[in-house]
């Protein structure tokens, strides 16, 4: 029998002395107690009903300088990690350690020009290249403008998500990828600043994505004879020393930030056969020797370096005009001469030597695109007129009079 009311009465000892008796059940055993006052009775019989709740709902009376409010936190924390491996203390001692405080609230657009900074000091020591920076640049000023003022810290995974998935339609899978890289730099950034203490990036997944590119574009051997006499009649040929060497050697083409907006004409060696591309010119930071054809050569000589700048005035211009009047895509020009290369030499390792690029690439996106008979017209593409040196009768003619439709490009 489990009572939990207890009843408070006046109670005649057998000497005639009065007392007060508190008495009922606690947790099946019986109270009696007799106390000479009615006060000390009553807070007796409270006392006794508090330990009955306690029991009851499983609290019980503890002494302890917490305040409400720190034992109220204290019973919820103790609820959280029940059934974990570690005890409290032990979590308790490890966030002590590696728990940093974030610096004070820094607005988005203060973190923002700093970490731009730091950016630009790499892209001038050439550990970035200008078009990445550019990217990240635009990419950050974008997102500082919507929310310059909102503290750095404030930014939830859900927040940067909706930046991340901007514009109609809905951005492509690798844009998307691409942003999240340099949201995620940045925040890494952040948090070794210690401007926030948790990068919120980290709960954005990356997109896996199949990569299904095939074969590179590239253009035939008659259209690239085409392309060089278009470009011959192009400001007195100008552009002649650039189209071949990107065309017939497969130097980078970017005049933004590619090889050939960075090789000197010192690097290129007539007499030894050989274009040098240092590590500071090539896109994957490593030094490499391409040999010089001996129709490239041909075209050097005709154009020779000291009038005709890699990159002359207004060229920038005037190319993007011929690419968009020829439909040629961005890498054509070079796509063209490793394919031409490999369909010559039948070697993917000294085609991959010459480009600057793996086997596996070369065997995956170059290999057997062109005939060995293409090839040999290809590399006996001669500038007009044709040098003192007998030409190939394997080269091909073209018109001067080229059209968009004389030289389609395939996509």
């Amino acid at each position: 029998m489990s009572h939990t009311e207890f009843s408070l009465d006046r109670f005649e000892n057998r000497n005639g002395v009065i007392s007060w008796r508190v008495s009922g059940w606690l947790a099946g055993v019986r109270i009696r107690k007799n106390l000479k006052t009615r006060e000390e009775a009553a807070a007796e019989k409270a006392s006794l009903e508090i330990k009955a709740i306690q029991l009851a709902s499983g609290v019980r009376l503890a002494t302890t300088f917490l305040t409400d409010d720190q034992l109220r936190e204290a019973e919820s924390l103790f609820r959280r990690v029940a059934g974990t491996a570690r005890p409290l203390s032990a979590l308790v001692d490890y966030a002590l350690v590696h728990h940093r405080e974030a610096d004070k609230p820094r607005p988005l657009a203060e973190c923002v020009a700093a970490y731009l900074a730091t950016k630009k000091r790499e892209q001038e020591r050439d550990l970035i290249s200008p078009r990445q920076y550019d990217s990240i640049k635009r990419d950050l000023e974008r997102f500082a403008k919507q929310s310059p003022k909102t503290s750095l810290g404030d930014f939830t995974p859900a927040m940067l998500t909706q930046h991340l998935e901007r514009g109609r339609p809905a951005p492509s899978l690798k844009t998307f990828n691409n942003r999240r890289g340099v949201f995620s730099t940045f925040f890494k950034y952040a948090l070794q600043q210690d401007w926030i203490t948790a990068n919120p990036i980290l709960k954005i997944p990356h997109h896996r994505i199949a990569h299904r590119r095939g074969s590179a574009v590239t253009i035939t051997a008659e259209q690239s004879a085409m392309l060089m006499r278009y470009v011959e009649g192009i400001e007195r040929g100008a552009l002649v020393p650039y189209f071949a060497l990107c065309l017939f050697a497969g130097i980078r083409p970017s005049m933004h930030d590619g090889e050939i907006s960075k090789l000197k004409p010192e690097s290129i060696n007539l007499a030894t056969g050989v274009i040098h591309i240092e590590p500071e010119v090539s896109k994957v930071r490593m030094k490499r020797h391409v040999t010089i054809h001996p129709n490239l050569a041909h075209w050097l000589q005709a154009y020779p370096l000291a009038r005709f700048p890699l990159i002359p005035k207004n060229a920038k211009n005037t190319r993007r005009k011929i690419f968009q009047h020829l439909n040629l895509t961005h890498d054509v020009l070079r796509h063209t001469f490793i394919s031409m290369h490999v369909a010559k030499y039948r070697s993917m390792g000294e085609a991959a030597l010459q480009a600057g690029n793996s086997e596996s690439i070369i065997r995956k996106h170059y290999l057997d695109l062109k005939t060995p008979a293409e090839a040999e017209q290809f590399f006996a593409i001669l500038p007009t007129p044709v040098p003192a040196v007998a030409a190939s009768s394997a080269a091909p003619t073209a018109s001067t009079n080229l059209t968009a439709e004389t030289l389609p490009i395939a996509a």
